[in-house]
Order: C-alpha cells, then structure tokens, then sequence
C-alpha cells in the first residue's frame, strides 16, 4: 500500500507522507521517525523546508483565490443553477437545497449545501448511511447531478462564506463510519485532516479514492492523501486538483 501511495504521488510531484499522530498539532503534520522507508535525516530536511511553508488555513493567496474562482463561478454557473433549481422543484416535492452538518476547520461544524438529489422521505440528514451504487433513495434528476458532481455547487457559497475551501479534505459528517468502524477509530489519526479548510474537492478524490468507505484499506488510503495534501499544498497543486476534477466528475461523470 505505501509502496502505490508514494508512486502515485510521485507522477503528481507531492512527495509521499503517513503520520501516525492523532491529535491536531499547531503544524498539521509531523514527520515521524520512519513514515516509508524515510530516516532521520530525510526528514530533518523536510521539518526545514516546512518552516518556510504556510499553511493551507493560513495562507491569504490561497483564500483570495477561492473567493475570486468562487465568485466567477457563481457567475458563470447561475443560469445553470436556476434551471437545476426548477427541474427539482418541478420532478419533486421538497425543498432544492438539502442541508447538513459537517466537520469543518479545526473540527467545527458547519452547515454544507448541496442541490437535494433524494427523495425528501428518504434524505439521510445524519449522512451515516452513504449512498451505493443504484441507490433506491435518489431522484432521478438527482442521478444525473451525482454523477456529474453538480449537486455540489451549492458548496460555493459555503467558499465564499469562508467555511470551506475549493481544495482541500472532503468534509464528513460526524460519526462516518469507515469499514464498519467509526472513522476515527479505523484511522488514529483521521482528525488531523482538519488542521485545514475542508474542499469541495481534493487531492484523494481526483486520485480515485471518492465514494464508498466500506473497505478498510481504501478508507485509510483516503485520509493518507488528505494529510499529504495539507503536507505538500501550493497554489500551483490546487489548480492540478481542480483541472483535474472538471475532467473527472463533470465531464466523465464519475460519480452516483
């Protein structure tokens, strides 16, 4: 396993990166003693270089440019978001956008927005039961906006408010599960992914670890490549990650 996350990550140029830490730390992230196949010195190297690193939570070039991509994609998209708004309305009963709680920064809750794609009987507002694959719960209209990823644009103005990022760590509901297991309880150190803003995409799921977290080694790979984004953030990688998902989710409609 860490053998494929170090190789993936090199065609990516991020360096590859495991911590075993649990809690949040001031700096999100801290390189242990091995962390595949890395010593001592290696990682001397790599505290240096962190040093004159900002964070993704603290950088003002990284929340400058979520507000202008933000804002000019809620201009560009609001004919579309207009006619996704009455098509729900229209195809069924309930409100359009569905609302629900999540982990956010420094493990505060927010409040996210998606276009509702379920039946209002049968939305899950706790988000403990994911959806599969076929899902009986899911409108139709709501099938064509998963699999294209457009229920989530709504999440701009979670962007613009400031309680999310373009890029960054999916945010969960708490008490996802993982394998069967509460997620931090499969991973010791799962809430360190909230050392920053959380994303309407990210580095895991532009690298194919989106969807179900049934399976334990996928679920522990995801939250491998969130810490490795928060390790190795720049400008220049969010703009990878977003190009990336327009190719993935809203033009090859990866999703369900």
């Amino acid at each position: 396993m860490a053998a494929t996350i170090a190789a993936r990550l090199q065609q990516e140029n991020v360096a590859p990166f495991r911590n075993e830490q649990a809690f949040i730390a001031v700096r999100p992230v801290e390189c242990g003693s091995g962390g595949y196949g890395y010593g001592r010195h290696r990682c001397g190297r790599r505290r240096a270089r962190r040093a004159s690193r900002v964070e993704p939570a603290s950088s003002l070039r990284k929340r400058l440019f979520d507000i202008v991509a933000a804002g000019t994609a809620l201009l560009f998209f609001a004919p579309l978001l207009i006619a996704i708004a009455i098509a729900i309305k229209l195809t069924s009963r309930g409100p359009v956008l569905f609302f629900q709680y999540r982990y956010g920064y420094r493990n505060r809750r927010f409040k996210i927005y998606k276009f509702r794609s379920m039946r209002v009987d049968a939305c899950d507002a706790a988000g403990v039961r994911q959806t599969v694959q076929g899902d009986s719960r899911v409108t139709w209209i709501g099938r064509i906006l998963r699999k294209t990823s457009l229920d989530e644009i709504p999440q701009l103005f979670n962007v613009i408010k400031g309680d999310m990022s373009l890029v960054g760590p999916r945010p969960h509901v708490p008490g996802m599960l993982a394998a069967d297991r509460l997620y931090e309880d499969l991973v010791p150190y799962y809430f360190q992914r909230h050392t920053a803003r959380p994303g309407i995409t990210g580095l895991a799921q532009v690298s194919g670890y989106r969807g179900s977290t049934a399976q334990a080694d996928p679920a522990i790979s995801r939250i491998d490549y969130d810490l490795s984004y928060i390790e190795n953030w720049s400008l220049r990688l969010d703009i990878m990650i977003i190009l990336r998902t327009i190719r993935r989710e809203f033009l090859s409609g990866s999703g369900f």
